[in-house]
């Protein structure tokens, strides 16, 4: 008999003792054009996240140019006064670089990521992009066409044109918060490279923006670097823009946007609330979360594995605008929502049951073991989520933007990890109050109307989807 090979089994290796981590904390400076700066060092971090905020808000755009800061900042990648709009996206693409606009209702942000050994030729173009954008007429023509272009689209898709009513239910017609973000076909089309010119010269100066750094700096002067790109960047001194309070409607109510012959209804049904300054936000996203933040959250269990109506439904807090913090000055605010889509046939049902949910909620409260599987969802999580330079940054370019100290996420994953069971009962159900809910639907109203009316969850009312 052939003898077996004996076999040397080493003892299974152990985990080590976890490691303390925190959310980084970013190093606050000013340069002499008065641009703010937070800068915060990630070692191994060799792709450079710069994100730069303009204090160009929405509710600043002239009335009836809704759009234009959108169209702006997405100009500003068109072109400069050293560079054409090819010049300047092949200068991108040497540098190994990526350029990204977006407005809305805080303000442009304007979002590089760059090598940490190309971020001197990074910084340069960002620099120029708002030293001296082109604004080309031809440029902004095209931008506009495309702007233009892509609006029956939005109208198609019917979560974009559920958020679009939904907005313009909740806030009053004065409010720009009421009407899409980018604008629309009939505001759009007004604007032309001298109103994008005069949005500019308006609000844009390096005094009222901040400029947010993250990345590997081993061996980078980043002082020198910043002096010589983003601090030569002039502009008139300005204060910031005062923010005006945020109004809303929440009565409960029912509005179905028709769209005959559909066969899935998309849902989705919200209420303003307050911002990340409130002292209950920690508690508030806690039970949001577990009332439909994952596939385990109660709501996906009831209406997605009980009963089969959906492929998930989730609930969510989003803010929209912050204000600065001062006795009596106006307040910020978010959006708290519940969306997702179902069968047409079943959507009476599946909203019964999801108002059942939220009933029971308030009865019985949540579980301590939903709030524990939420806390290791949101924070222990947490070190995977900011594993990336630009997911740093992104974050504290919110804090700036919210108006929050340069603390504030670090404080929030303590806050999260210590918050009971009842506190975020009573959190998740004040934000979602039974009587006090926005409800819209789009979806083919001839079948959807009288079910939805049968549960006396508000008055409905139908528009038509155009």
């Amino acid at each position: 008999m052939t003898e077996l090979a004996t076999m040397d089994f080493h003892p299974q290796p152990q985990p080590g003792e976890a490691k303390p981590w925190a959310f980084p904390a970013p190093e606050r400076a000013a340069l002499d054009n008065g641009l703010t700066v937070l800068r915060c060092h990630r070692p191994g971090q060799q792709v450079v996240a710069v994100e730069v905020l303009l204090d160009a808000p929405l509710d600043a755009e002239p009335a009836g140019l809704d759009g234009v800061a959108t169209i702006m900042a997405r100009a500003f990648s068109e072109g400069t006064d050293q560079h054409s709009a090819e010049e300047f996206a092949a200068e991108l693409e040497r540098a190994g670089a990526t350029l990204d606009a977006h407005a809305d209702h805080p303000g442009v942000r304007l979002s590089l990521e760059v090598p940490a050994s190309r971020l001197a030729k990074g910084l340069g173009l960002l620099a120029d992009a708002l030293r001296a954008p082109a604004f080309a007429e031809s440029e902004v023509e095209r931008l506009v066409r495309n702007r233009l272009d892509e609006i029956p689209h939005e109208l198609a898709n019917p979560s974009r044109r559920a958020a679009k009513e939904l907005s313009k239910e909740l806030f009053p017609q004065t409010s720009r918060m009421s009407r899409p973000r980018q604008g629309t076909e009939e505001t759009v089309e007004k604007i032309d490279a001298v109103a994008v010119r005069a949005f500019y010269d308006r609000h844009v100066r390096p005094a009222t923006a901040t400029a947010v750094v993250v990345g590997d700096l081993t061996g980078v002067d980043l002082d020198a670097l910043l002096g010589d790109t983003l601090g030569a960047w002039t502009g008139t001194p300005g204060e910031p823009r005062p923010v005006p309070p945020v109004t809303a409607d929440d009565t409960g109510r029912v509005v179905i946007v028709d769209r005959p012959g559909a066969v899935q209804t998309q849902l989705l049904i919200g209420r303003v609330g307050s911002d990340r300054h409130d002292r209950v936000w920690p508690a508030q996203v806690l039970g949001t979360y577990c009332l439909g933040g994952t596939l385990t959250s109660r709501l996906d269990r009831v209406l997605r594995e009980e009963k089969g109506y959906t492929y998930g439904v989730r609930a969510f807090g989003q803010v929209l605008r912050s204000a600065p913090a001062s006795p009596g000055g106006a307040t910020g605010a978010s959006m708290l929502a519940i969306s997702g889509s179902v069968d047409t046939p079943n959507t009476g049902p599946a909203l019964d049951d999801l108002w059942k949910v939220l009933r029971t909620l308030a009865a019985d409260g949540l579980t301590d073991a939903e709030r524990d599987v939420a806390v290791q969802n949101l924070v222990g999580v947490a070190p995977l989520k900011y594993e990336t330079a630009a997911a740093v940054a992104s974050t504290l370019a919110d804090q700036v933007e919210q108006y929050l100290p340069d603390d504030f996420q670090a404080t929030l994953y303590q806050q999260l990890a210590v918050t009971g069971t009842v506190e975020a009962t009573a959190a998740v159900v004040n934000a979602f109050p039974v009587d006090r809910l926005v409800t819209v639907l789009v979806g083919d109203a001839a079948e959807i109307k009288a079910p939805v009316e049968a549960l006396g969850i508000g008055e409905v009312t139908v528009v038509s989807a155009e």
